[in-house]
């Protein structure tokens, strides 16, 4: 795999797990600013959606 494409993991009963460049959207079509690894929150418990803080583990 190049190091050009970015790598997404979904994590059992945890987030998705994103490495590398990638744009990300609200559903306004706005950028969300993010570092180059970063996770999502699948489980909506988070406090700063969409990235997850480790919530889902409580």
């Amino acid at each position: 795999m190049s190091d050009n494409h970015p790598i997404i993991t979904i994590r059992p009963n945890g987030p998705i797990s994103v490495n590398g460049e990638v744009v990300l959207m609200d559903e306004n079509g706005n950028k969300i600013e993010h570092k180059s690894k970063f996770s999502l929150c699948r489980c909506t418990k988070s406090k700063i959606l969409p990235f997850c803080d480790g919530s889902h583990k409580n």
